[in-house]
């Protein structure tokens, strides 16, 4: 189960995604991301999945991998699913009991899966086609104005891939330790679920002690490397935008004006 989580992992590979500037990737991300909440006709979905899958089959990433990813998620999609379909009120269709279904309930629980399906395919799309380090570099790069006021841009993007780096290290970790409290008896598998919470607790504290091993290791080699905050460091490999750059850019913004045009035009699409 725990290898099947494949948020916040790189997958490498040669193809154009993965050559492109990580400040692209970022942009490109937020960007979908915002038109999935704000353009939701049935044509913006009809080009957001035009778009999720012509940047699948550009990234080069096999299918089943980034599928996979969605599995020890289901519950929580599911959980959304249910409580969409059952609260929302309108015109009721099916009705026992408390439990109520309507025509509106429907179509938002389709809507609210696909959201958070796409929302998960393309944020682990962007971290599939970019390394940690480049993901820092961009990070930093697209905050630097925020030092005008202050901000501690270089220590947050740090974080921030630190954190990334470390989700499929405690995920390892994890699955470690979990294969040897099976052997030594532990059973996470059978009884309620008050007893599966319970059945994790030989889990969690050494994870925990580990996750601090880790952190206290961290801590103690950038301290002997002397490494201060982002004041007045320089970059072995600077970021500079490429013409493919550019024209990755120009598609981002045909997909935009193509969804702002069928918020404009209002395109009537049956469901």
């Amino acid at each position: 189960m725990l290898r099947e989580i494949t948020i916040g992992q790189y997958y490498p590979s040669n193809s154009i995604l993965h050559r492109l500037d990580a400040r692209v990737k970022i942009i490109g991300a937020l960007l979908f991301i915002v038109c999935l909440f704000v353009f939701h006709s049935p044509a913006g979905y009809l080009l957001s999945t035009l778009f999720l899958v012509s940047m699948i089959a550009l990234s080069k990433v096999p299918v089943f991998y980034i599928f996979r990813g969605i599995k020890p998620l289901v519950f929580l999609l599911m959980l959304t699913v249910l409580f969409n379909l059952f609260l929302v009120p309108g015109k009721y269709i099916v009705s026992w009991w408390i439990f109520h279904i309507s025509v509106e309930g429907v179509r938002m629980a389709v809507v609210m899966a696909l959201r958070l399906v796409y929302l998960i395919f393309g944020t682990s799309l962007l971290t599939f086609t970019t390394t940690p380090n480049n993901m820092t570099d961009a990070l930093e790069s697209l905050l630097k104005p925020l030092q005008a006021v202050k901000v501690p841009v270089h220590e947050i993007a740090m974080m921030m891939s630190i954190a990334l780096r470390f989700i499929p290290i405690l995920l390892e970790e994890t699955d470690k330790i979990m294969k040897a409290q099976t052997a030594r008896g532990a059973d996470f598998e059978s009884g309620n679920l008050i007893k599966k919470i319970k059945s994790l607790i030989p889990v969690l504290v050494p994870l925990f002690i580990s996750a601090f091993r880790r952190a206290n290791d961290l801590a103690l080699a950038m301290e002997a490397r002397c490494y201060t905050g982002g004041k007045g460091r320089t970059k072995m490999k600077p970021l500079q935008y490429q013409r493919r750059d550019y024209l990755a850019f120009l598609f981002f913004c045909v997909y935009l004006g193509l969804m702002i045009l069928t918020k404009i035009v209002d395109v009537k699409i049956p469901i």
